[in-house]
């Protein structure tokens, strides 16, 4: 009998036999046959500045997951993890690619990077200073029950904004929104398993799902004010206002909490995000080192 063909045979011929299993090669570009055209009245910039805010959210948290690969404690919790991550990078590239089509890049390219594709070119040559996720998404993960709580407070926002977000009066973030529900559901019931499961368990893992909740409470001052783009695409039926999700996203995280024997603490006050103004800690220049340093430094390489 002929010797079974390896891994790498079988994922060339899943891709028609092309020599292109690799990640980083055979990508369409995702927008690829949409309509990009920007609504009526409505201002390109704003939209572009819109979705590089929500896409960084993604592309950032998507980072700090893939940390937990090898780390687990789980083989399961290592695939949904990466998967986990796998969503974000989706929503990442849809919506770096959405505000590429909007002209966010404008004449910032230089010559090393104008034929990179506009999700590649924002993920991978801007500056910390030019990201503009919530400090949510950047701060250190903790341990294993600090991570799970900060994926419960990140996706519970996140879903709340992307079921509102399905009727934006812009078609590409609305269907970017639809498809974006299913994964962030997920996401928010598999952390919320886990929140439950160490807050309810352990006195250790008690001890320690108690302690991520007050790492990563203070940050959700962060979460709900809009900036004055959001402000302005709220007034167009483009953009949901994320005071409008407060009250859902703290309602669930309460539940989740309380069910899981956990102190809630006192609610931050709200106040404008820095990091939507591109004010970030010292914690994103080394996450952003390790995500950007091989396009960096072989720019537009394909493999």
């Amino acid at each position: 009998m002929a010797h079974e063909e390896t891994v790498y045979d079988a994922l060339d011929h899943a891709h028609g036999g092309e020599g292109q299993w690799a990640f980083g090669t055979g990508f369409d570009d995702p927008l690829a046959g949409v309509d990009t055209t920007v609504p009526e009245g409505v201002d390109p910039a704003d939209l572009g500045a819109y979705c590089l805010m929500l896409g960084d959210d993604a592309l950032v948290l998507c980072q700090r997951l893939t940390e937990w690969a090898t780390r687990a404690p789980e083989l399961e919790e290592e695939v949904a993890l990466a998967n986990c991550g796998l969503d974000l990078l989706g929503q990442a590239r849809l919506l770096l690619a959405r505000a590429g089509s909007c002209g966010v890049l404008g004449r910032s390219r230089d010559h090393a990077t104008d034929s990179i594709p506009d999700e590649d070119a924002l993920a991978y040559f801007r500056d910390p200073d030019e990201f503009v996720h919530h400090h949510l998404a950047e701060a250190d993960g903790g341990d294993f029950a600090q991570t799970m709580v900060r994926l419960l407070v990140a996706s519970s926002a996140r879903l709340a904004l992307f079921a509102r977000l399905r009727d934006s009066r812009d078609p590409v973030v609305g269907a970017i929104a639809a498809k974006g529900v299913p994964e962030l559901t997920y996401h928010r019931d598999h952390a919320a398993r886990w929140v439950l499961r160490l807050g309810d368990g352990t006195a250790e893992s008690h001890r320690r799902a108690q302690a991520g909740v007050d790492a990563v409470w203070p940050l959700t001052a962060d979460l709900f004010t809009a900036t004055d783009v959001e402000q302005r695409l709220v007034e167009q039926g483009v953009a949901v206002d994320p005071a409008a999700t407060r009250d859902e996203v703290r309602d669930v995280l309460t539940m989740v909490l309380e069910r899981a024997t956990l102190t809630v603490p006192a609610w931050p006050a709200d106040r404008p995000s820095p990091g939507r103004a591109g004010q970030h800690t010292d914690e994103l220049a080394p996450l952003l080192a390790t995500l950007q340093g091989l396009a960096r430094e072989h720019p537009a390489a394909t493999w």
